[in-house]
């Protein structure tokens, strides 16, 4: 359908595109006329454009008073990101844009979707739930978080509704995440090791999102992932998980033995355990015989010692209620007694 205009005297069909429809029957009264203005039907020309205008006014009159006002297709929103990131505790803004509607004050809402379960963030015009005191609404419908936290981090749907509009609703879904910046890993690293050993060096983070990658330094150099990459660590032996931290030797060097420390790193940020000294010692083998040989050469002086003290019956003691003492012997004739009584008796050899 073409919108007609009056053009130096004439109705002419306009190049812009009618923006709204209209019933089928008032259609009719906008038919073009044939009122192209010549010096020879001035006057006819005039009266025919004259009535064309008049029609034209009529059908605005009638179609206002039928409710058939020319209005848009419908309340339409977008969003310039679907998918939001921001670093913890920095602002963040939700966008929603309403490209066409009609209806002046339409109803705005904001849903926070977490684990499933929708509740409001923005209702009857004024900021509610988590984000009461840390967001606004920036017109036509943005939300601006002035401290996003890593609570925050959910799915937000933009509703908009339209009454006076054909299609009368709209709702958009966006997807926030908000980084978090590491802390301090807890590292773990033996003190002392042999050559030739394996051992394993540790390193855990557990706040930092997304998950941090680890990363480890030899004497403040960065240790790369694949030692044969590096000339001077053609020779060791060690592997490194970035995702779990974990920082392993299968066979020690002596010159694997010096500081260490690990480092948790996102997006965010990254954060650093303090420097471990590993310390790495080589097998003395002779000192390891020497000492072992020593120690059964005491143990056999030892029982020696003991086996000769023994047979000279150092060890031996007499008891304590042997009775040593010898009674006399008896002469005479004369019982002076039992041994074993303690008192006087009279005998039959005794002379008064």
């Amino acid at each position: 359908m073409q919108l007609w205009k009056l053009v130096d005297g004439s109705i002419q069909q306009s190049a812009a595109p009618l923006l709204f429809t209209l019933p089928p029957l008032l259609l009719l009264l906008l038919e073009p006329p044939s009122c192209s203005l010549t010096p020879r039907r001035r006057d006819r020309g005039t009266r025919r454009c004259k009535m064309a205008i008049a029609r034209l006014v009529a059908c605005f009159a009638l179609c206002t008073s039928l409710g058939q006002i020319p209005s848009s297709a419908g309340v339409t929103l977008r969003t310039t990101d679907k998918i939001v990131w921001a670093n913890e505790f920095e602002p963040i803004e939700l966008t929603c844009l309403i490209e066409s509607i009609s209806t002046n004050n339409p109803r705005i809402e904001w849903k926070k979707i977490k684990n499933g379960v929708p509740s409001y963030v923005y209702f009857q015009n004024k900021i509610s739930g988590d984000l009461e005191q840390r967001a606004q609404l920036r017109e036509p419908a943005n939300i601006l978080i002035f401290n996003s936290t890593r609570s925050d981090t959910a799915e937000y749907r933009c509703e908009v509704a339209a009454i006076d509009d054909q299609r009368d609703f709209d709702e958009i879904l966006i997807s926030l995440a908000v980084r978090v910046k590491p802390v301090v890993p807890r590292c773990s690293v033996p003190e002392a090791v042999t050559v030739g050993t394996s051992t394993e060096l540790r390193c855990l983070e557990n706040e930092g999102f997304p998950a941090p990658l680890y990363r480890w330094f030899h004497n403040n150099e960065e240790l790369p992932q694949d030692p044969k990459n590096t000339p001077k660590l053609l020779n060791s032996s060690y592997s490194i998980n970035p995702d779990t931290g974990g920082l392993k030797f299968r066979r020690l060097r002596k010159e694997d033995a010096g500081e260490y420390y690990c480092q948790a790193k996102n997006d965010a940020g990254h954060a650093q355990c303090p420097v471990q000294i590993m310390e790495v010692y080589d097998i003395d083998i002779l000192g390891i015989f020497l000492k072992c040989f020593g120690g059964v050469i005491v143990f056999f002086c030892v029982a020696a010692s003991m086996c000769h003290y023994l047979r000279r019956g150092c060890f031996h003691k007499k008891g304590h209620n042997e009775n040593n003492y010898n009674w006399p012997a008896q002469t005479d004739g004369v019982d002076y007694g039992d041994a074993d009584e303690g008192h006087f008796r009279h005998k039959s050899s005794f002379i008064i």
